[in-house]
């Protein structure tokens, strides 16, 4: 899920590298190697060796939205595996400052093991180095504080497969317009790494894989709320656009009601990340033909897991990536529980039946 006030600063000195070799793909932020999450698992010695020990966990996270209680979800569960408690949970707003006072409301309950997406670089290395003198583990979400070594200061850093998430839609998207056409690319003009990977990846495929694909028109936008403005201008350009990549799913509703505006029932979008309002248009057959989202349930059960396991002293890889998952009107419902571990809106799967 995309933050809306997150600042250009607190990204731009940790973002992702993404890389072009044999095949693309999503790597860290010195280069590492992705390990799927599927790999991060805890066996039944590692429980018992981590159950009756009273250790405590912290949730200190950036934001509340369906994305972070589906990743908290998912850490509860696994910690509760081994008896591990979860004794704060925290909202920072997107104030890195309020992030700092968090961690010191956290600490004072001496938490084993803490997950958290770092807001800004260099706001969060001072931040959490009473955390790492204090001997807790900790897993976070995306971001990195400035400076920090793995297996030193930190057990891992999680996040989505982005460079996946830009191939499926890009495959999504070729399959709705029947594998030829022109397409439009409205991407994020912002240095954040989650959209830039995203964006990316989905230009490449579509370059790469799909010659009968063209990308003519391109439009950057750091405002969802101009995405139908942008949209229309687009269209006006372009009429005969076949297709729409939209880099979330905020801003892809403003160019639904673009194509709406315009009466235009055929340009097929494609977007990031599960919405009610592109999901409705979806599942009634409308301009979107499919959505791709993160496993964000999976995010927390690998945060969760590689905690523990540098709390029982194990080595963890630096670098863990949850797949990504393509969702259409036929696996709506399904899609909505793997992604976020809850039903999707009533709206949504009335209109699905």
């Amino acid at each position: 899920m995309i933050p809306k006030s997150i600042s250009i600063a607190a990204v731009a000195g940790t973002a992702l590298l993404w890389s072009i070799a044999a095949e693309a793909q999503t790597v860290g932020p010195s280069g590492e190697a992705a390990t799927p999450s599927q790999d991060i698992t805890l066996s039944d010695s590692d429980l018992s060796a981590l159950s009756g020990k009273g250790y405590k966990a912290a949730l200190l996270w950036h934001t509340s939205s369906d994305f972070i209680n589906a990743v908290s979800a998912g850490a509860r569960d696994e910690f509760a595996k081994a008896g591990i408690d979860v004794v704060v949970e925290t909202d920072a707003g997107f104030d890195p400052a309020k992030q700092r006072s968090d961690i010191e409301t956290a600490l004072a309950a001496q938490p084993n093991i803490i997950l958290a997406l770092p807001l800004d670089p260099t706001t969060s290395a001072e931040a959490f180095r009473q955390a790492i003198a204090d001997g807790t583990e900790l897993v976070f979400l995306s971001n990195l504080p400035a400076g920090y070594e793995h297996g030193t200061d930190y057990a891992a850093i999680v996040t989505d497969d982005l460079y996946q998430m830009g191939k499926q839609a890009a495959d999504a998207l070729a399959s709705g317009i029947g594998g030829s056409g022109n397409v439009g690319y409205i991407f994020h003009d912002a240095s954040y790494y989650v959209t830039n990977q995203r964006d990316q990846a989905f230009k490449s495929t579509i370059e790469q894989d799909y010659p009968d694909i063209q990308i003519t028109a391109e439009q950057g936008i750091s405002d969802p709320a101009r995405a139908e403005e942008l949209a229309n201008a687009m269209l006006l350009k372009n009429p005969d656009l076949d297709g729409i990549y939209v880099t979330w799913a905020e801003p892809a509703d403003g160019v639904l009601a673009a194509l709406r505006a315009n009466g235009n029932k055929t340009t097929k979008i494609v977007t990031l990340d599960l919405a009610e309002p592109v999901a409705l248009d979806m599942v009634r057959g409308g301009n979107v033909t499919a959505i791709v989202a993160d496993k964000a349930y999976e995010l927390g059960r690998a945060m969760a897991v590689a905690g523990m396991k540098s709390l029982a002293g194990e080595d963890v890889p630096p670098f863990i990536v949850a797949p990504a998952l393509t969702v259409t009107k036929d696996n709506v419902a399904e899609g909505w529980q793997e992604s976020l571990n809850r039903d999707a809106p009533k709206s949504v799967l009335d209109a699905a039946k």
